[in-house]
């Protein structure tokens, strides 16, 4: 996979087709804490009230197409110099290195983004190989 293919860029409302088309597959969705979306309606509400919204959720492009996201959250309180990352990529781009470059990208750029921010960690499933 050519790297100059891969961005990361906030959301927009006009992703809402590229987004249903992973965001609606139970194989990507599985280890995600909600669960896959069923229409085009539930998917924009998804993005106008969740993603677009959040502190730093990015889109995972390629060739401006969202195939996936990158989720960095900030903690709270006395851990708010902590954050916990999570990420999604469509099944159809799973094995070409495009997350490993989409998180090499995101960890990069989330510390000068987020002030005060010295530690990103991530929670994997067992069960799930690939991350």
């Amino acid at each position: 996979m050519d790297p100059s293919r891969i961005s990361l860029r906030p959301f927009k409302l006009s992703d809402v087709d590229d987004f249903l088309k992973w965001a609606s597959d139970d194989r990507v969705t599985r280890y995600l804490r909600w669960s896959s979306v069923n229409s085009r309606e539930e998917a924009l509400t998804y993005l106008e009230k969740v993603a677009i919204h959040h502190p730093w959720r990015r889109s995972i492009c390629l060739d401006d197409h969202s195939i996936g996201y990158i989720s960095i959250s900030p903690e709270s309180g006395d851990d708010r110099c902590r954050a916990r990352l999570g990420y999604a990529l469509a099944a159809e781009f799973w094995g070409q290195g495009i997350a490993t470059i989409a998180l090499k990208m995101a960890v990069s750029s989330v510390f000068k983004e987020l002030a005060g921010l010295v530690r990103v960690h991530a929670v994997v499933e067992v069960e799930n190989k690939g991350s």
